[in-house]
């Protein structure tokens, strides 16, 4: 009522700190409102307006019906792809080699930085810190290629040593399924862990020094100052790391697998994302593929929001 008798009246509204600020607030934040505009745009393109074709997964889609001419079948694809026997492979090819991953790549890049902790001397460890810290930066279209020709069993670098060193015949790494999950574990974690260790570098940096200067009155050497104060002090960041990796089980790297991999080794290294694109890609299988995408999407949304969980719970982490 006061409002529209100041308007009557000509009067000009009078804002309160509140209001004034918000105002101000968004006349100096607004160029980078209109900034957004571009990122907002390309997420709902490429993220949000694919999620229609979901209904494929309910269909037998036909390119040439469409969407709403090609006849729903329910549940059937997702029933199938519990009957069919390489679907079964492939679910537990990717558990197995994400699950080898999350593991690897929490045990290196933790040891990488205790040890890199200890160094002394400020310049190698810098040099040390750069030179692990590129293969991150490297696309797996490049490092496959190397690791092609290094690991090949005809003339590869890595195989000449071998024979020549203990004698024996040439390791076909990339065409044995069971090595082929090895190499694909220790290539992910030579190319992730200098990155990864950058997390428990910035732990370790936080560890009071009074810590250490305690431990070492009561006699504790470097090993016990590591068991006692170190692992200790860095457990809450590792807790948190280890969770939420929980909710990437079920993504085991499609470019590290899809530019490494061939039919010799589907049977141990074929996952989740090379599956799909194999079936519904290249052989036209579309509404299974995406009844299998659908699949490990709402696996993966559970999986998320338990670690999320389980890090609020162990570590008091939460985002929001």
């Amino acid at each position: 009522m006061k409002q529209s008798l100041n308007k009557a009246a000509g009067h000009v509204p009078v804002l309160t700190p509140k209001q004034d600020k918000k105002r101000w607030n968004m006349k100096r934040n607004y160029p980078l409102h209109i900034m957004l505009i571009p990122a907002v745009i390309f997420t709902l393109v490429f993220a949000y307006v694919p999620l229609l074709g979901i209904v494929m997964a309910f269909q037998d889609f036909k390119p040439w019906l469409g969407f709403s001419n090609s006849p729903w079948i329910g549940w059937s694809n997702f029933e199938f792809m519990f009957e069919r026997q390489d679907s079964k492979q492939v679910i537990m090819n990717t558990l197995v080699i994400s699950a080898a991953k999350i593991v690897a790549g929490l045990i290196a890049p933790i040891t990488f930085a205790l040890l890199l902790n200890e160094i002394r001397q400020v310049g190698f460890k810098r040099t040390l810190q750069t030179l692990v810290y590129l293969p991150h930066f490297m696309s797996w279209v490049i490092l496959g290629g190397i690791l092609i020709d290094v690991l090949s069993p005809q003339g590869g670098l890595l195989n000449r040593f071998i024979t020549s060193a203990f004698g024996i015949e040439p390791i076909f790494f990339l065409g044995d399924g069971d090595w082929f999950r090895v190499t694909i574990i220790l290539s992910d974690i030579w190319k992730e862990f200098g990155f990864s260790t950058i997390v428990f570098l910035a732990a370790l940096s936080s560890v009071n020094p009074s810590l250490y200067e305690a431990a070492e009155i009561d006699g504790a050497g470097r090993w016990k100052q590591t068991l006692h104060v170190t692992l200790p002090a860095i457990m809450p960041i590792t807790i948190v790391v280890g969770t939420l990796s929980l909710g990437n089980i079920l993504n085991a790297g499609f470019d590290q697998i899809f530019n490494l991999y061939n039919p010799l080794v589907y049977d141990k290294g074929d996952i989740i994302d090379t599956f799909v694109y194999r079936v519904a890609i290249l052989s036209g299988e579309m509404s299974f593929g995406t009844a299998v995408g659908l699949f490990k999407s709402v696996i993966a949304f559970i999986l998320i929001l338990t670690s999320y969980r389980l890090a609020y719970k162990y570590a008091n982490y939460r985002i929001f």
